[in-house]
């Protein structure tokens, strides 16, 4: 079918964007740990012929709607969040979690009669040997549901969209759902719903679902959803019999399809764009958190679509339930996906460590072996790219620690850096043995200058250190070992030094 629609254009796309900072989303949808633990397979178990994971390193962060409450933290939406946890060390990780997106946990309601959801993943390399799964699942109790009920009440007030995500948990009740809808609708603000389940008539009054392929045929007894016409017969179906105003249906690689109700001669097909796919994880949440988002902003369904389909293909080209952040949706607009998202040539400052670490994850998906080494790197000279060089072939892909101005300072004294930091880690990006700069560094005067913090951040695979000492004499290597890393002191080339460079052109 051809779109009677026409897509938004990106300068719209990107006021869209910037709208959205600060604009006031609700939340409420059940939440959960996602916890993924690395390591490596080297022999199967004696006991039973199952493999044995050493493991080296484990990473924990928000997933089910608070994936989409990290993403929408990622565009700079101004957030409330109403979920459920339990009484015990993981609800008090999970608050930690929401807290540290800078969002108040005083909503995470506490139910004592069940555990706190993890959802744990065990990797060896890239690949997934298992999912471990912590939960009960049960409907609320009436005092915690009215509980629920009130909070949604006092959240609603000066709110502009509202996600709900419903992992089928026990938390969105019929009643819970039913004050969700009619609190919105008394104030007309719209509802943006991630479904569960095949009934959506629990969800009558929602402005938009976002079901999947699979999903939208389930909730329809069976509609083929094969083709655009398919979709836009069962997504008209669903919103007829569900009370329904739009259906955002993901489609994997054939993108998103937008079709309102009473409107489907207006659909809207947004074909995926043609990014390299590492993990769909957490990919839907990502694109409802969007379209909450440019909705929250003052967009059009279409508009918010758009930005949805953008969203989702940055969302698979990262590893994990990672969240999407504005200005990778900027960079994808503005390039249209041309521009890959991951290689040579990536710089990050001080405050962008985590994106370093998306980088690193996507890398490691593909079982790239990552290596690290730090220095000021004042003045390039041969000796500094033959040192980088050989860095580099030692792993598949070369991180470079570069100290700050401030920290140069200290270290050189005030008449250093010669070149600023930006100046300095330009050249260094350019170089094809360097993959990635990341600055770092204490504040100057502060004794420590060390790469400690940076690799504890980053844990990388290999750490590498030039000059004439051991391993044990570098202070960065209990850090590197503590979760599992190597550490290789490499040779220095000869009479070459930045401190040498400048007495010459002095003289």
């Amino acid at each position: 079918m051809t779109n009677q629609v026409t897509s938004p254009g990106s300068g719209r796309l990107l006021s869209l964007i910037r709208a959205m900072e600060g604009a006031p989303v609700l939340v409420i949808g059940d939440v959960m740990l996602d916890r993924f633990i690395y390591g490596s397979v080297d022999r199967i178990s004696p006991e039973s012929p199952v493999p044995v994971l050493n493991i080296k390193r484990e990473d924990t962060m928000l997933g089910g709607a608070g994936n989409a409450l990290s993403s929408l933290a990622g565009l700079k939406a101004d957030c409330r969040f109403i979920s459920l946890a339990g009484d015990d060390a993981e609800g008090v990780q999970l608050k930690a979690c929401v807290e540290a997106l800078g969002i108040t946990a005083d909503d995470l309601i506490i139910d004592e009669n069940r555990p706190t959801t993890v959802k744990t993943r065990f990797l060896a390399g890239h690949q997934q040997l298992l999912r471990a799964d912590f939960e009960k699942k049960q409907a609320l109790p009436a005092l915690l549901e009215q509980q629920v009920i009130a909070a949604i009440e006092k959240r609603m007030e000066g709110v502009k969209a509202v996600l709900v995500s419903d992992y089928g948990k026990g938390l969105l009740t019929r009643p819970v759902l039913q004050a969700v809808m009619s609190a919105a609708k008394a104030k007309d603000i719209p509802v943006i719903v991630d479904p569960k389940g095949f009934d959506y008539t629990i969800y009558a009054g929602a402005s938009a679902v976002t079901p999947n392929k699979k999903e939208l045929a389930e909730a329809t007894g069976g509609m083929a959803v094969d083709s655009d016409s398919d979709v836009m017969a069962a997504a008209s179906s669903l919103m007829n019999k569900a009370g329904i105003s739009c259906v955002f249906a993901t489609r994997s690689q054939d993108g998103i399809s937008v079709v309102r109700q009473g409107r489907e001669a207006d659909t809207l097909h947004l074909r995926a764009k043609p990014l390299e796919v590492f993990d769909v994880s957490g990919a839907g949440d990502v694109v409802i958190a969007t379209i909450t988002a440019a909705m929250a902003a003052g967009g059009s369904f279409e508009e918010a679509g758009v930005l949805a389909n953008f969203a989702g293909g940055i969302a698979v080209s990262k590893v994990g339930t990672t969240p999407i952040r504005a200005d990778e949706l900027v960079e994808a607009i503005t390039h249209e996906g041309d521009k890959g998202l991951a290689g040579s040539g990536i710089i990050c400052a001080e405050d962008q460590w985590e994106q370093a670490l998306e980088h690193i994850r996507r890398w490691r998906a593909r079982g790239l072996k990552v290596g690290f080494t730090n220095g000021c790197f004042d003045i390039l000279h041969a000796g500094h790219t033959g040192y980088l060089a050989q860095a580099r072939s030692s792993c598949d892909r070369l991180i470079v620690g570069l100290n700050t101005d401030a920290s140069v300072r200290t270290l050189k004294g005030p008449e250093r850096p010669v070149h600023d930091e930006s100046a300095r880690a330009t050249v260094l990006a350019a170089l094809s043995s360097v993959d990635m700069v990341v600055l770092f560094g204490g504040a100057e005067g502060d004794k420590d200058q060390t790469a400690i913090k940076l690799l504890q951040a980053l844990q990388p695979d290999l750490y590498m250190k030039g000059g004439d000492y051991t391993p044990e004499q570098i202070p960065e290597t209990p850090t590197v070992r503590s979760y599992g890393g190597d550490v290789k002191v490499l040779s220095l080339f000869e009479g070459h030094s930045t401190t040498g460079s400048i007495q010459k052109m002095r003289a």
